[in-house]
């Protein structure tokens, strides 16, 4: 069934939310809205928690409407100090959660391989994982603490975020390189019920991490950028 493009409203109910979309259980973990809810709204949840509930929103429909791009008016009425701290979430949520969880799938479905084959695999998984925590590391390190100095009208030398947007690499092709890696070129003998658990991690991930990119291209730099526009 075709999910109706409708937007969301600070009056719905969160449990209606996770309904319309059960992705955003992944959204108001990071945000760190546990469950135990009951009737609340949005709007209820994001007073006693603590969050904006525009920017609530606004990475809510992200995660609801691909392509979706929010207009200069939606982005003036956001808190940016809740997409930084939704984007730390994420890196955390991403290393300790998600590659994991496809490092140990990837380890179990290569056990009949050869040993020639594991090699390969595991480099090829290696790489891509030390390349996603050198990004996280970078944004971490780099680009959040500039983005806090922004929001502190602290000086911040040396530094812009037209930088870090000319410099934003793509993290998932290599994911893409890895799926069809998988698909194609396991030998008949691997199980194919670890070849799915596999893809599904994958293809979860890569999912996320564009929603990721999404908001770091669609709100935090054009944000950014007026307020260095602006003083």
């Amino acid at each position: 069934m075709k999910k109706e493009r409708h937007p969301l409203s600070a009056s719905m109910k969160i449990a209606d939310l996770v309904d319309f979309n059960f992705n955003l259980l992944g959204v108001l973990t990071r945000l760190g809205i546990g469950f135990g809810f009951g009737d609340e709204t949005v709007e209820e949840v994001c007073r006693r928690t603590g969050i904006n509930a525009n920017t609530f929103l606004l990475i809510c429909n992200v995660y609801s409407f691909d392509g979706y791009r929010p207009s200069s008016d939606v982005l003036r009425e956001i808190d940016l100090r809740d997409i930084v701290r939704y984007l730390r979430r994420s890196h955390a949520f991403y290393m300790d959660v998600a590659v994991k969880s496809l490092a140990d799938a990837i380890q179990q479905v290569i056990e009949p391989c050869d040993e020639r084959r594991k090699r390969i695999i595991r480099s090829f998984f290696t790489q891509y994982k030390d390349e996603l925590s050198r990004h996280f590391e970078y944004e971490e390190n780099t680009v959040f603490p500039y983005v806090e100095a922004v929001l502190g009208h602290a000086d911040h030398p040396g530094f812009t975020i037209l930088q870090y947007e000319e410099n934003h690499t793509n993290v998932e092709e290599k994911l893409s390189d890895l799926k069809n890696i998988v698909m194609k070129y396991l030998p008949p003998e691997c199980d194919n019920k670890q070849i799915f658990n596999v893809l599904y991690y994958i293809h979860s991930l890569a999912e996320d991490l564009e929603k990721h990119t999404a908001i770091e291209d669609e709100i935090l730099v054009p944000v950014v950028g007026r307020m260095e526009d602006n003083g």
